[in-house]
Formats: structure tokens, sequence, C-alpha cells
């Protein structure tokens, strides 16, 4: 029986650098990745909760204009935060019925805000009783 020699050979314990670079490579990608992830999710979060406050302010909006004049409104304001709103109305046409013109009103209420560089518009339309002032 033969005996081999290992006094020559140098075992490694461990892992070698380029299995560490390698590792280290990998950890950077999967991490930047979670990052761009909850970073996106974050955006969207925002972005979403401003679209909500577009839908209530415009709801709003609309549940104060219920009743308009025969003559139409055209009017426009800004919130404190930035949301720009605009309510227009028209006659809607009553050829066949015996309902008075103007009776109802076409109603659209339109809140828009700009989110980063983009323009951002919630636009509501509905039909709303009209009155003679």
């Amino acid at each position: 029986m033969r005996l081999i020699s290992t006094t020559g050979l140098r075992r490694s314990a461990g892992f070698s650098l380029l299995e560490m670079v390698v590792a280290i490579s990998i950890l950077a990608l999967a991490l930047a990745s979670l990052y761009q992830a909850a970073s996106g999710a974050t955006r969207n979060v925002r972005t979403d909760e401003k679209y909500a406050y577009a839908v209530e302010l415009a709801q709003s909006v609309l549940a104060n204009n219920a009743m308009v004049p025969v003559s139409g409104v055209d009017t426009h304001g800004e919130t404190a935060g930035g949301f720009q709103w605009r309510v227009k109305t028209r006659p809607v046409s009553l050829q066949r019925t015996s309902l008075p013109m103007g009776s109802l009103q076409e109603i659209e209420v339109a809140v828009g805000w700009v989110d980063g560089r983009k323009w951002r518009e919630v636009v509501l339309n509905s039909v709303v009783e009209g009155f003679k002032p």
C-alpha cells in the first residue's frame, strides 16, 4: 500500500476572492432591484392618493352645482394644494319632450394637477337641473 503525501498541496478553507466578488455582485443587483420596486410602489401610492383626492374634489364641486342657472355656468378655481378645477354646463337637447329649454343641463367638472412633469386630470360628467334666476 502506497501513501500519498499531501505536504506539497495547499488546501484552501473558505471561499476564494473571485467567489466573494461574484456573490457580492449578485447581492448588489438583487438589492438594487428591490429598491427600485419599493420606490416605484411608493410613487404609485402617492399618485393614487392624488387621484382619490381629485375625484373627491370633483364630486364635491358637482354636488355644489346640483342646480345651475339656465344661462349656464363656466367657472374655475384652485385649491391650496395646487388642484385646479373647472365647471362648464350647456343645455341638454330636449326636442322630443315638453320640458322647457335649459331645464336640464349637461355638466362637466374637471379637476387637474401637475404631478412631476405630467398634467393629470379627472373629469366627471352628469346632468343637473337648470333654473331661472
